[in-house]
């Protein structure tokens, strides 16, 4: 879906189609130091991790820099990044892992501008792109709210964050 007013400003709208199992983190970042910090970062948080990497350079040579422990997981990061198309973008796609485990950590790392979504769900990217380049607008993560949770389901949220691990 693409809008281009007068100005020359066209606007998409990218359908991910990311896997289900896969745990998504989209951020802005702005030097190729992040390939390497993140995957320190996320090592450092979650021994035995799973994950792979891609970040869009914006200048120089416009490379698509990647890590990660899983090829597969690798080669998802770079799909995504591609599809994307954006300089100084992150995309990290994570198995074993949820971003809770990894977000304050991601936000220190100085090279991170922004974060846009940390998700399993279905994820759209607004992106702006002009002569220049491309740009993340924003992300359109899930669906609309049905309702207001009332006692079950209170019971069953409080449950489930239990059974996880993070409360008692």
């Amino acid at each position: 879906m693409k809008y281009s007013p007068k100005n020359g400003l066209i606007l998409d709208l990218i359908n991910l189609q990311n896997q289900p199992d896969y745990n998504l983190v989209l951020a802005q970042s702005h030097f190729i130091k992040t390939v390497e910090d993140v995957h320190e970062l996320v090592v450092n948080c979650v021994p035995g991790a799973k994950f792979g990497l891609a970040f869009n350079e914006a200048s120089g040579p416009l490379m698509i820099r990647t890590s990660g422990t899983e090829p597969k997981l690798i080669k998802e990061a770079v799909r995504l990044a591609k599809l994307i198309g954006c300089g100084h973008l992150l995309v990290l796609v994570m198995t074993n892992v949820y971003p809770i485990n990894i977000l304050p950590r991601l936000s220190d790392v100085p090279e991170i501008v922004s974060l846009y979504c940390a998700t399993a769900n279905p994820v759209q990217v607004v992106v702006a792109a002009s002569q220049q380049g491309r740009g993340v607008l924003g992300v359109i993560d899930g669906g609309t709210p049905k309702g207001v949770e009332s006692g079950q389901e209170i019971t069953q949220r409080q449950q489930l964050l239990r059974q996880m691990g993070y409360k008692q």
